[in-house]
């Protein structure tokens, strides 16, 4: 079975304020290039080149005329449209028929990664259950918080306002085809959305969820801070490539040649250190 790679670029975006009145947020720029592209770029790194992108009725229109069919990336792309924001797992259930009975990686639309996550992806293959990301983080109210027992995962809390670790889950999932039903399941939290915590925790409670901790960088772009630490990060992975790579600096998207890839081969994607025990059925293994 193939595994089809889905990106979740809904929702209002509302706590950035005037930059998301009139354009979605995964539009906005991180660095140099839309904000979309990295986790674009995360899934090409992995090796999907069968993307869904969902969006909202109101952009979903901006994010066709900016990707296209996927051709320039070696990729093709399905757009869906969400018409109302329902949280994160409503948003995943969208892309039910897209997915079919093939495991999917789910990645947030202003998530960035330092690391190539290929390794992982590749390992889950066609396991059954799921396999989250997590990593420490100085504000892990703002996140799903995994709590551990030693390397295992034994619960998730949805942004508690006291954690009970530092742990947050960042917005990379991997998931069998079992998380559809998983969704049907679900009851809307007090938000009133239909929360990918849910979907985790339901993971658990089956004992086949597994986890990795991330020691590379990562943020969302979800505040004014997370922004501007995306854009630090961004600025980082670009003059990394352009190191290995002697890009000149001026080069863009526009002018290095496409294949499957944004840009050309980033040395940052590669692991520093190959991690021994990969994803296991009973915990949280380290990527560095």
């Amino acid at each position: 079975m193939a595994m089809k790679g889905i990106i979740l670029a809904g929702g209002n975006g509302r706590r950035l304020g005037y930059l998301t009145e009139v354009t979605n947020k995964h539009l906005l720029a991180v660095y140099d290039k839309p904000m979309i592209f990295f986790p674009l770029q995360t899934l090409l790194d992995c090796g999907i080149r069968d993307i869904l992108i969902v969006s909202g009725r109101d952009h979903v229109e901006g994010f066709l005329r900016l990707l296209g069919s996927g051709v320039k990336f070696g990729a093709r792309f399905t757009y869906k449209v969400q018409d109302e924001a329902g949280g994160i797992a409503q948003a995943l259930s969208l892309a039910e028929d897209f997915v079919g009975s093939d495991s999917c990686a789910v990645i947030l639309g202003d998530n960035i990664f330092e690391n190539n996550l290929g390794e992982y992806v590749r390992a889950f293959g066609e396991k059954r259950g799921s396999h989250i990301f997590l990593k420490e983080v100085a504000d892990a109210n703002r996140f799903g918080v995994a709590e551990l027992d030693g390397d295992k995962v034994i619960s998730i809390e949805e942004k508690p306002s006291v954690p009970k670790s530092n742990y947050a889950v960042s917005g990379f999932y991997l998931y069998d085809s079992e998380v559809f039903t998983i969704i049907k399941t679900l009851k809307p939290s007090g938000r009133q959305e239909l929360e990918i915590t849910d979907v985790n925790n339901a993971y658990i409670a089956r004992g086949i969820m597994t986890a990795t901790q991330l020691v590379g960088d990562w943020t969302d772009a979800g505040t004014f801070e997370s922004l501007h630490h995306a854009n630090v990060l961004a600025r980082k992975i670009e003059l990394a490539r352009q190191s290995t790579t002697s890009v000149p600096q001026g080069d863009s998207l526009e002018s290095v040649p496409q294949t499957d890839s944004l840009a050309r081969p980033r040395a940052h994607t590669s692991l520093t250190k190959k991690d021994a025990s990969l994803p296991n059925e009973s915990g949280v293994s380290r990527l560095s």
